[in-house]
């Protein structure tokens, strides 16, 4: 009798091991404008590389330097859905104002969210997608040369 509830035991786990897996994937439209407020975003992204989300108006540009996509993620074990939304959006930005630093570019216009490939453009939003473990933000932009 043991041996058969170890038996089954064993074959109900390998079972529940090859079953697909329900992950958490919550779509978050979140504020620009507390993002950049958080985790002391301005200082740490300075003021010589310029960002402008969506259709915002920008200077005039003398050059097209590129495109480019970038998608962060963090850890979200333990964070709320805000902070950890905010901290993925941080490393994009970052890494954003990296390529434009390697481009030769003082600005970096035209940002929307790209979430697999989705563009989704706002002013005042970006998108980010939360999930139990991890939480994750995707970007795309274009780099220029503005007027200063």
């Amino acid at each position: 009798m043991r041996k058969l509830i170890l038996s089954i035991a064993v074959t109900a786990a390998a079972i529940a091991s090859i079953a697909p897996a329900q992950a958490r994937d919550s779509k978050m439209m979140m504020s620009l404008e507390k993002a950049m407020a958080a985790n002391d975003a301005q200082s740490r992204l300075g003021g010589d590389v310029k960002f402008y989300f969506g259709k915002q108006a920008t200077p005039k540009m003398l050059e097209q330097l590129g495109t480019d996509k970038t998608s962060q993620k963090t850890n979200s074990f333990g964070k709320s859905p805000e902070t950890a939304c905010n901290w993925a959006f941080l490393s994009a930005m970052l890494r954003l104002q990296e390529r434009a630093r390697e481009l030769g570019a003082n600005a970096v216009v035209n940002i929307v969210s790209n979430y697999k490939n989705v563009e989704m453009s706002s002013e005042t939003e970006f998108e980010c997608h939360d999930g139990a473990m991890m939480t994750g933000v995707a970007l795309k932009a274009d780099f220029v040369k503005v007027k200063p």
